[in-house]
Order: structure tokens, then C-alpha cells, then sequence
């Protein structure tokens, strides 16, 4: 039930998230689509597969298992269950920003997480393009959270859901007034907020790592204005290092964390260095 009701809610959010790109686009594509979308939903479906036969709804098992056992922190406050349920969801929330820092911050799984990063153009299948490894590696970290807290069940399945959601909403390629990106942003993290994190400048890149609240990137510092309402169209997206469509297909982007290029190296590039490569 746990992974229907997940797949229920994203689908729900998948289909509005694609239905308002096609009225109200924000920037206009610079590839095929249909190419992006073959290749990223590749990676979903091969995604998929390796889940199912491997750790799958490890986070919630984790959870049913830990509430069993008195596991984790929340058992140790003894707090009304709405309490536990927000508190538990802000840290998780936190926790998911921490391991995104972690990913740009650490060279070993900056190699998985490039394969995001390499899409040079984002819409909403863009939240879903991640190398399994990646994937296999977020599965274990949030249940190491979920079981160090003691997180309840329910609230797993909630969280999985939101961050599920959020991941294709914050990618979506859509154009909506300003103001309302401005009030959203208070509390949530926007496609105008989270675009500037997939600009080729690395000191942009370096920025808006939340996936759902965007308070964690200004409590710790990482939060980064969205561009002029100009700049949102124009600013090219992806890797400096890796423009070429031919470099970009599905088996190019499987073997992408286990080869030594340039990807490694770009980690030190400053913006200067960044722009002049794309120039070229």
C-alpha cells in the first residue's frame, strides 16, 4: 500500500507539473524533447528495476521495524504524535539538504550526482534523472536517519510522498508571476529558486540545495536570489564540461561517476574559468 499511495501522489504531480508546462513554459527547450525524456525515463524505469530487487521501501521498513524495537530518538522525547510527526519531518527534511550539500561537497559522490547535473535543459522528468547507484546510496542514508530517530511509519510515507512531489515540482519548466514566487519562497522551494542550483556556474550550482523548505538554505547560508526575470531564459544549464549531446545518452550517463574526466577536476573551476569553457 505504502508504494501505491507514493506512486498515486507523484503521478498526480508528474501529470499537473507536464500539463502546466505545455500552457505556460518558462524557457524554451534547447533539445528535443522527446530525446530528454526517452533518456531520463530510462533512467526511471532502470531506477525502478534495481529498487524492487534490491533495498525498495527500505525507509519505511526501516521505520515499522524501529517503532517495533523503541528505536530512535522520537521514542526517547515521548511527545504527542503530532509533535513527533513535524519534528521528524523538518529534520528529514534537513537531512535531505545536508546529503545534496554532501553530493556537490565530496568528489566520490559528486560523480554520481553529475548525472543529474549533465541535463542542459530541466523540466519535470528532470526530477527523476538520477544514476540508480545515487539512488541505492539516498535509500541507505534516509534509513539510517528514519532509524536513528525513530521515525513513525506514517510520517515516512508522507515524506517520501512530499519529497517525491517536490523533486518534479521545483524542476517543472513553469512561467508564473513573480509575486508568487516571492511569497512561496518564504517556506517552499520554487522552480525559479531551484533553477539557479542547475546553472553551469559552479558558485551558482553551489546554491538553493533544498528540495522541499527552502530554510535550510538560509539558515545555513546557501541561499542564492533567483536571476533577473531575463536571466531565467538565458542562462544556459547543465555542466560546463559536458555540452555535447553525444556524450549525453543513456549508457554515457550509466558509466559517467566511473570515468576520470574533467568532472572531477571542475569541482575547483572558478566562474570565471566556467564561462570561458562554454564560450568556447
Amino acid at each position: 500500500m505504502e508504494a501505491y499511495l507514493r506512486f498515486g501522489i507523484f503521478l498526480g504531480v508528474y501529470l499537473l507539473a507536464v500539463l502546466l508546462e505545455s500552457f505556460f513554459p518558462k524557457r524554451p527547450p534547447t533539445q528535443a524533447r522527446v530525446e530528454r525524456w526517452r533518456i531520463n525515463f530510462s533512467l526511471v524505469g532502470i531506477n525502478i528495476v534495481v529498487q524492487r530487487f534490491t533495498l525498495g521501501a527500505a525507509a519505511y521498513l526501516t521505520a515499522v521495524y524501529a517503532q517495533d524495537h523503541g528505536w530512535g530518538m522520537m521514542g526517547v522525547l515521548n511527545l504527542p504524535f503530532w509533535a513527533e510527526a513535524l519534528i521528524a519531518f523538518l529534520l528529514l527534511d534537513f537531512a535531505i539538504y545536508l546529503q545534496h550539500v554532501m553530493s556537490h561537497a565530496l568528489p566520490i559522490f559528486w560523480r554520481l550526482h553529475s548525472v543529474h547535473h549533465a541535463d542542459l535543459d530541466i523540466d519535470a522528468s528532470s526530477g527523476l534523472r538520477f544514476h540508480p547507484i545515487e539512488i541505492l546510496v539516498s535509500i541507505i542514508y534516509k534509513s539510517l536517519i528514519v532509524a536513528a530517530l525513530g521515525v513513525d511509519p506514517w510520517v515516512v510515507i508522507a515524506f517520501e510522498a512530499t519529497l517525491n512531489g517536490a523533486a518534479v515540482f521545483t524542476h517543472a519548466n513553469i512561467r508564473y508571476p513573480d509575486k508568487l514566487d516571492t511569497a512561496l519562497r518564504w517556506l517552499l522551494v520554487t522552480p525559479n529558486m531551484h533553477r539557479v542550483h542547475h546553472s553551469i556556474r559552479r558558485d551558482e550550482m553551489d546554491t538553493n540545495f533544498g528540495f522541499f523548505l527552502s530554510i535550510w538554505d538560509k539558515v545555513c547560508g546557501t541561499y542564492h536570489l533567483a536571476p533577473p526575470r531575463a536571466g531565467h531564459e538565458k542562462v544556459p544549464l547543465g555542466l560546463p564540461y559536458i555540452r555535447e549531446q553525444s556524450r549525453l545518452g543513456l549508457l554515457q550517463l550509466l558509466m559517467m561517476p566511473f570515468r576520470v574526466t574533467r568532472q572531477t577536476a571542475s569541482l575547483g573551476l572558478s566562474p570565471d574559468v566556467v564561462e570561458g569553457e562554454v564560450k568556447r
